[in-house]
């Protein structure tokens, strides 16, 4: 049995944070695209035209009802044949990333966006707001802070999500974490290296979302 060597890890230091930068880089993005992108098409589930809300379906369906791996695999060897177009790996990566997370950020908003009181809606119509005035001053506010546990741990999801994009070839964490494993012949302490890291970082926003919810609570 190969005798542990868990100093080698700290010597591997910079070659881990390389990747981890990658992986919190995709992680950010991916959570501006979810935040933003879901709720607008949370907007587009709420909406009273039922083609928009048959549209919403389907996205939400083919993004939460098909494995994220198929999606990047799709996207990565799929999108250059179809549309002749050959984006990065970490915009793909990015951009996949950004896509399924709205979907499920979608129904974060959807359902905290139905919970508002109608009574709230019918005094927006009573002051002669208009609909992005009722939207982004009104709804949006009450929908984020009702969501934001549900957001937090979505964006907690991506993060340990985005290790996925490394069997593509993206030299994120993982992918970095296989590349040691592989130069240094000592898979035990790489791989718990990474394991360790994402432990750590998704236990802090763990908390995070905890405090989150605790004090919406305060205010419900």
């Amino acid at each position: 049995m190969q005798d542990l060597d868990f100093f080698f890890a700290f010597a591997s230091a910079p070659q881990l944070l390389e990747g981890l930068k990658v992986t919190l880089w995709l992680t950010l993005w991916s959570n501006v695209i979810g935040l933003a992108c879901g709720f607008l098409l949370a907007m587009v589930g709420v909406s009273p035209i039922r083609p928009l809300r048959w549209l919403y379906t389907c996205y939400i369906e083919v993004f939460r009802c098909t494995p994220i791996l198929l999606q990047i695999v799709w996207f990565f060897f799929c999108v250059p044949i179809l549309f002749n177009v050959y984006w990065s790996g970490e915009f793909l990566g990015l951009l996949i990333l950004g896509l399924n997370l709205t979907a499920f950020n979608a129904e974060a908003y959807r359902a905290s966006i139905q919970a508002i009181p109608p009574a709230h809606h019918d005094a927006a119509v009573a002051l002669g707001l208009g609909w992005r005035v009722t939207a982004f001053n009104v709804v949006m506010p009450q929908a984020a802070r009702n969501a934001m546990p549900v957001l937090v741990t979505n964006a907690i999801g991506a993060f340990q999500q985005s290790a996925l994009v490394a069997l593509v070839g993206v030299a994120d964490l993982m992918y970095q974490g296989k590349l040691l494993s592989t130069q240094t012949y000592r898979p035990i302490e790489a791989y718990t290296s990474v394991a360790v890291i994402y432990l750590v970082i998704s236990v802090v926003f763990g908390q995070l979302a905890g405090m989150i919810e605790r004090r919406n609570a305060l205010y419900r």
